[in-house]
């Protein structure tokens, strides 16, 4: 993967950064607190002196103590408001006379001081990635400081344009591409841990096997999601089969795609959406380059069905306790007692389970099915790790990718929340 481009760019901005060492802000700006700094950066410089203060905001940020964190939160939270005055005069003067000047005057009103100090922040170099650090602090703060949550919707905001469609470049990752991105590979590695180079090079090296990257220039050489896929002639039932038949196929024979992990890298991105807008380019060019490619689908999770069989304990005529301990799978009177009945419940979790927005209750079938995919085949014993069992019981689905019906499946599921099952899929739900 050629990086020449990129580097050219961060090779310019640390050189304006270390021209801008020397500039002297005066002892207050450089004695201040970290609120200080902040109020000064938002009071208005110029840009030179701002890139400067938005170092130091950063550089302080990066040494603070989690309680000190949690209180610069608070002063963003409290401070970098609207004036509440100011919104009524412009919502006042626009109820009178709604014309395009008092809308805008409205909107100035109205929008967060916060999201003008973080623009300025984002002028230091580094800034976006920085920021991307500081969200992620953010984030861990939210369930017990919900009154953070408009410093984090305000950072949101503002990433929703950063990350942008238009500015990130996908990749392809394969045993050529620089130790150092293989590297953040195996450790952002979500859904089936890479265990070690061996393991790396046997999902990257083979002909039928794939990995790609959304990568962005603000964040040099560091994967914003990656997904992996492998070139099959079937539709795979079992990751442990897919995993070890990596020579099953050559890429010219394969008719089928397989999508079986995908992983964001980034915790400070979380709820950005990159997932969607990846597997549609890869599935674009990978039909481009294999016209036999016929079939897209997943092989997915299901991270969410243990927690549900668990809240529907006293309903369901079914020994949790047993399921919960991982060595079921090694009696065959409980494998198949188990058998006779989860694949439908899992049926049910998927097609009439619902969340209080009328949408599946799976994180993994919201994604998907979000997208326009079809949930085509749940497979039993899917998955015998310890986090697929934790997590599913061994269950995995697959989702099909029919670019025919795409667009048809994601309106409905948008608009009506409807989910677009197999003939299959809706046969294994048991009685009412």
């Amino acid at each position: 993967m050629s990086t020449s481009f990129f580097r050219g760019l961060l090779d310019d901005i640390v050189e304006k950064s270390r021209s801008l060492k020397n500039f002297s802000l005066g002892n207050d700006d450089h004695g201040g607190t970290i609120e200080t700094l902040s109020k000064g950066l938002l009071s208005g410089r110029g840009e030179s002196s701002g890139v400067v203060v938005a170092q130091h905001i950063l550089g302080i940020f990066e040494i603070l103590s989690d309680e000190e964190k949690t209180a610069f939160f608070t002063f963003l939270a409290n401070e970098f408001t609207p004036d509440e005055e100011a919104v009524q005069a412009a919502a006042s003067n626009y109820a009178s006379d709604p014309s395009q000047e008092n809308l805008r005057a409205l909107y100035k009103a109205t929008e967060p001081p916060r999201q003008e100090f973080f623009r300025r922040l984002n002028l230091a170099p580094g800034g976006t990635a920085a920021i991307v650090r500081l969200r992620a602090a953010l984030l861990t703060r939210l369930k017990e400081h919900p009154e953070l949550k408009p410093v984090d919707e305000d950072i949101a905001h503002l990433f929703g344009s950063w990350f942008n469609r238009g500015f990130l470049v996908m990749q392809h990752i394969d045993w050529s591409t620089p130790a150092n991105i293989l590297e953040k590979i195996i450790e952002y590695e979500a859904v089936h841990e890479i265990q070690g180079w061996d393991d790396l090079k046997s999902r990257l090296d083979p002909g039928n096997r794939r990995c790609y990257g959304f990568f962005h220039p603000s964040l040099v050489e560091e994967p914003l999601i990656f997904v992996e896929v492998a070139l099959t002639k079937d539709v795979p039932a079992s990751i442990h089969d897919l995993l070890e038949a990596r020579d099953s196929a050559d890429a010219e024979t394969a008719s089928t795609a397989v999508f079986y992990s995908i992983s964001n890298c980034q915790a400070g991105l979380q709820g950005i959406s990159f997932g969607s807008f990846l597997i549609k380019q890869v599935v674009n060019d990978l039909s481009r380059e294999i016209p036999g490619l016929k079939t897209f689908v997943t092989l997915s999770p299901v991270p969410g069905f243990m927690r549900w069989l668990e809240t529907m304990r006293d309903e369901l005529d079914l020994n949790i306790d047993d399921l919960k301990d991982p060595d079921w799978i090694k009696y065959p009177q409980k494998v198949e007692g188990f058998q006779a009945a989860l694949p439908g419940l899992a049926a049910r979790y998927f097609l009439q389970e619902k969340s209080n927005s009328g949408k599946p209750l799976d994180p993994v079938a919201r994604f998907h099915l979000g997208n326009g995919a079809r949930l085509e085949r749940i497979n039993w014993m899917a998955d015998l790790s310890v986090r697929g069992l934790e997590q599913s019981s061994g269950i995995m689905v697959n989702y099909l990718y029919d670019l025919r019906h795409i667009e048809k499946n994601h309106e409905a599921f948008a608009e009506q929340g409807t989910v677009a099952a197999s003939s299959s899929v809706k046969r294994l739900l048991p009685p009412s």
